[in-house]
């Protein structure tokens, strides 16, 4: 079973955050990914690469699976994922993350990653990639204040 849990960005050491996730608003709209590879949609985010702070992986990946140019991004908390995933071998494993949100103001014309398009809607997506963990970090950025 997979567990999502919470925290302060004071409470958990930098260095542990190895994922960035951000919720993406266009226009008051929500922006949503669909990878090459899967018939499901995702929130913009990735793995954080060597030398990079964990705002420098939520900036470039959303640059990456959006085409964003302007934006607004912040943090809200972190994040961490209990139990097993394609990350975590093992049930006790626990891999941790920043959460982002961001206000996208323009996009490029055309996408250059491994996304193959991007769904700006009113209405949040049903077919997750990560069911059990999207919608709980989308709502934890609600609960928090930091989206409407």
């Amino acid at each position: 079973m997979i567990e999502v849990s919470f925290y302060e960005p004071s409470e958990i050491e930098d260095n542990l955050l190895g994922f960035a996730v951000i919720i993406a608003r266009a226009e008051g709209r929500w922006v949503f990914c669909k990878h090459r590879e899967r018939d499901t949609w995702e929130v913009p985010g990735g793995h954080r690469e060597t030398g990079e702070s964990i705002l420098e992986t939520a900036r470039r990946e959303l640059q990456e699976e959006t085409g964003a140019i302007d934006y607004t991004i912040k943090p809200v908390c972190v994040y961490s994922v209990k139990g097993k995933t394609s990350i975590n071998t093992r049930d006790e494993d626990e891999s941790f993350g920043m959460l982002f949100v961001a206000d996208i103001f323009s996009f490029e014309n055309e996408l250059h990653s491994e996304i193959q398009k991007i769904n700006i809607s009113d209405e949040l997506e049903t077919n997750w990639t990560y069911p059990a963990i999207q919608p709980k970090l989308l709502a934890e950025a609600v609960r928090r204040g930091c989206l409407r």
